[in-house]
């Protein structure tokens, strides 16, 4: 590169070049920026020797006993001053940072002024500073809430066991067929909004578990295959009541290890959620079916109902909180968000797919345990 356009170059970027010719004597290379002149009372000119550090810049003392040491060993790579501040004899006020190289044995010292690049540093760290402190109100926000949540759940739990009592009480009584028609009816709800509640404590207690490092015993971890077949096994009666069947696929190897990384309760609970959001949204006279299959070092779970599927404008948040179906009132959609953060805390993923020939196929993975895999 011509040097006349290299040194036209480092004066655009406010850099001052200069070699080292002794200890403490620099001599100018190319052009001078037009700030060094605000800290020199010489006409200083290219070519000329200077004797650094001037007063001006007593910084570079305890830098130029560092890069002395860097020049020595003829470094390949760069050293760096760090930022540091001068203020001219106007006060105006500069950021600098030089840099010591080797080139072809030469030594050399640059000094730059920073000027827009210090300033954009500090708007970027003036903003992280702001983003952070709105960061942790949310997070202040959050937590008010969430004991508001919590608070609001405990008072409906409790109002919930004293009508309970109340329905209870009335079971003994002698009511007409039409009374005992409302009972059941009211026993009915009771229990829908006790599964609400359930839902819920369930979410918000897998959120706070996810901030702890909570060990997950290996020697209790359950065996998958058992925890789908309890839960058909307890299901099945209410698909019976609207004549959808609950099955296992056929192609299940029965001899196979199963227990996969988790907790039994929860992983129970994952499953229920599953088949119970296929059974609301299946069709009368139509099966559900549960597979289960190895997926190298993982476990695939699938649940296929004969639904109308999911719509695809809903398919991207199916999984957040307060994501529910439509026309499915008397839920507030929790629970395939309580799946998706249960079984990403295990190390594991959960999705959805329409199904080719209609209706819905939900599934997960969990990892499958070392020990099994060895």
């Amino acid at each position: 590169m011509n040097t006349s356009i290299a040194n036209d170059m480092l004066t655009a970027l406010n850099i001052l070049v200069l070699e080292k010719i002794d200890a403490g004597l620099f001599k100018i290379i190319g052009n001078i920026p037009d700030w060094l002149n605000q800290f020199s009372c010489k006409n200083l000119a290219s070519g000329m020797n200077i004797s650094i550090p001037h007063e001006e810049f007593s910084f570079l003392n305890n830098f130029l006993v560092d890069a002395e040491k860097f020049w020595t060993n003829n470094n390949t790579k760069k050293l760096s001053s760090g930022l540091w501040t001068e203020i001219d004899a106007t006060g105006q006020e500069y950021q600098f940072k030089a840099y010591a190289i080797c080139v072809d044995n030469r030594k050399f010292l640059l000094i730059e002024a920073l000027e827009d690049s210090y300033q954009e540093q500090q708007y970027i760290l003036q903003k992280a500073r702001e983003y952070k402190l709105i960061y942790q109100q949310l997070l202040k926000d959050n937590q008010k809430k969430d004991v508001l949540v919590h608070c609001l759940i405990h008072d409906i739990a409790v109002e919930l066991s004293a009508i309970n009592c109340c329905f209870a009480l009335l079971e003994f009584e002698n009511l007409t067929p039409k009374g005992k028609e409302y009972l059941e009816t009211g026993i009915k709800q009771c229990l829908k909004q006790e599964m609400l509640i359930k839902d819920i404590l369930d979410a918000f207690s897998t959120e706070a578990m996810l901030t702890e490092n909570s060990h997950i015993d290996i020697e209790k971890a359950p065996n998958i295959l058992s925890s789908i077949q309890e839960v058909i096994e307890f299901s099945k009666l209410n698909f019976a009541l609207n004549n959808i069947q609950l099955q296992l696929a056929s192609n299940i190897d029965m001899t196979t290890d199963w227990k996969v990384m988790g907790e039994k309760s929860r992983l129970d609970r994952v499953i229920s959620n599953l088949v119970e959001n296929a059974y609301r949204y299946s069709n009368p006279d139509s099966i559900v079916t549960i597979g289960l299959q190895l997926d190298g070092q993982y476990v695939l779970v699938t649940i296929d109902d004969c639904g109308l599927g999911v719509p695809p404008e809903m398919e991207k948040n199916l999984f957040q909180k307060f994501s529910q179906g439509k026309g499915k009132s008397g839920r507030v959609g929790l629970g395939l968000y309580f799946c998706r953060i249960t079984l990403e805390r295990w190390g594991g993923m959960i999705g959805y797919l329409p199904r080719i020939e209609g209706g819905s196929r939900f599934w997960f993975r969990l990892p499958r345990l070392p020990s099994v895999m060895s």
